[in-house]
């Protein structure tokens, strides 16, 4: 039998090279080698084996398969594992499919470990077989975290192991329903030289997975890294290869956190669940909105945001600053939003609103540690700056300045001329915030920015230098 032996392989144009190389001989590209696990006699490099490959006259020895008109397909309704956290099986698209890859990524110490451990508790008191793979940490110390959690997390079966050939014969012997797998960026292939995390070395890895998992239709949750931007570690084969991704966002300093679904191939990619970290671990937020809205304050450059999340609405506060700043060019600092998008609002509301804060600092920030991406939030940003650029706060529902009624909410997406766009689901938004008693909505039907902060402030302003 032929030894199995390893190529590297550009990422960008596909040329095989013996040994790696910062820079790829075929394309010149940089740091795009990736180291590969060749079986059989070929070297991976020479064009013998390349022309042996493809045979004679072209064909690859390879049997037809007769191709099927869609409408002949049948269809089975795809089968679902709850795992009793609703925020999670919301996002999921109605629970975890049997023989899926889930991939769910989060910086450290947001609370991946806890959710995972969570929903195998879940399942392992459902009566499933599980399965929990740490790589990362040792069985004592995941004992401890499972003290904390309610449930039958002490229930479940552990190994800590990062030798893959381990992970795959323990998955082939036990058989379990749903396997976790903490994090894939830790486990070691031996076949290969690199060090665990590489980019071979998470391919190799995760096709493996793969291969296991869709054999003998096992759910795997893949726990991955992520970058210092916030993108997921590891080569983008890995997004790919699972079947859904799904993002663990918020800040440890605060309580609130928010998984989002990037792909999913058996559900929606618009649906956001919310969680609130405490000492019993993760604890759904079925009512966000209340929340958000009773922490709200009148002061000048608060605003109430009427924000979808997925298909719910949800209320958050997008509180603004603007200061005298001394340096040049002023800060421009924001959370939570999209900070090219602070710009565009800020342009819009000196060319066609006349408020100026080019001389100033400019900080805004979505309270509660929430990210708001979707263009619906561009006219609180505005309404919240021009409030605090001129020290009033925004008219609400009852009283002139607003201070003994609720705050003011709004919604509405900028265009470059000054108008108001409309966005998707208003009567949605509209009816949580009348929920909760706020009454005051500025919305698109305003028709312009300037139209807008007219119906926002109080008649008498009191303008004060940025």
């Amino acid at each position: 039998m032929a030894r199995p032996t390893t190529v590297h392989v550009c990422s960008d144009c596909g040329h095989e090279a013996l040994r790696w190389a910062g820079r790829c001989p075929g394309c010149g590209a940089w740091n795009t080698l990736v180291e590969e696990v060749r079986s059989g006699g070929s070297n991976g490099a020479g064009g013998a084996g390349r022309g042996a490959r493809a045979g004679v006259g072209g064909s690859r020895g390879g049997t037809a398969v007769a191709p099927v008109r869609l409408g002949e397909v049948q269809a089975s309704e795809v089968e679902r594992l709850p795992t009793g956290i609703g925020e999670l099986d919301r996002v999921l698209g109605g629970g975890i499919v049997p023989g899926s890859l889930v991939l769910i990524g989060g910086s450290p110490g947001i609370g991946k470990s806890t959710l995972t451990t969570m929903a195998v508790a879940n399942l392992t008191g459902a009566g499933r077989k599980t399965l929990y793979v740490s790589a990362e940490e040792s069985a004592a110390q995941i004992k401890l975290r499972a003290e904390r959690l309610p449930g039958a997390a002490l229930e479940i079966p552990v190994i800590a192991e990062t030798d893959l050939g381990a992970v795959l014969a323990t998955l082939e012997r036990e058989r379990p329903d749903v396997c976790v797998i903490d994090s894939v960026q830790t486990l070691h292939a031996a076949e290969l030289t690199g060090a665990p995390g590489s980019v071979g070395q998470v391919r190799e890895v995760a096709g493996e997975i793969m291969r296991v998992a869709k054999q003998h239709r096992i759910a795997v949750l893949l726990v991955g890294h992520v970058t210092k931007e916030g993108a997921l570690a590891g080569p983008r084969v890995l997004e790919h290869l699972v079947d859904c991704v799904l993002q663990f966002e918020g800040e440890r300093e605060r309580t609130y956190r928010t998984l989002r679904a990037l792909k999913n191939r058996f559900g929606s990619t618009s649906e956001a669940g919310v969680f609130e970290m405490r000492q019993g671990g993760l604890v759904e937020v079925l009512d966000a909105s209340a929340r958000f809205v009773g922490e709200a304050t009148h002061a000048p450059g608060s605003v109430v945001l009427c924000a979808m999340e997925g298909s719910r609405p949800l209320l958050v506060e997008v509180q603004a600053l603007v200061s005298p700043s001394e340096l040049v060019p002023p800060r421009r600092v924001v959370s939570g939003i999209d900070r090219n998008r602070l710009a565009l609002v800020l342009a819009v509301l000196t060319r066609h609103a006349g408020v100026a804060v080019g001389s100033a600092d400019v900080f805004v920030n979505v309270v509660g540690g929430v990210r708001v991406d979707e263009p619906g939030a561009d006219l609180a940003v505005a309404l919240a700056v021009a409030s605090a650029a001129r020290g009033v706060a925004l008219r609400g529902g009852n009283g002139a300045d607003g201070e003994d009624g609720p705050p003011l909410a709004c919604f509405g997406e900028l265009g470059l001329t000054g108008e108001l766009r409309s966005v998707a689901h208003p009567e949605r938004r509209t009816a949580e915030a009348a929920k909760f008693g706020l009454g005051t909505i500025v919305t698109p039907e305003a028709g312009t920015l300037r139209r807008a902060l007219r119906a926002a402030m109080p008649a008498e302003r009191r303008p004060r230098a940025a």
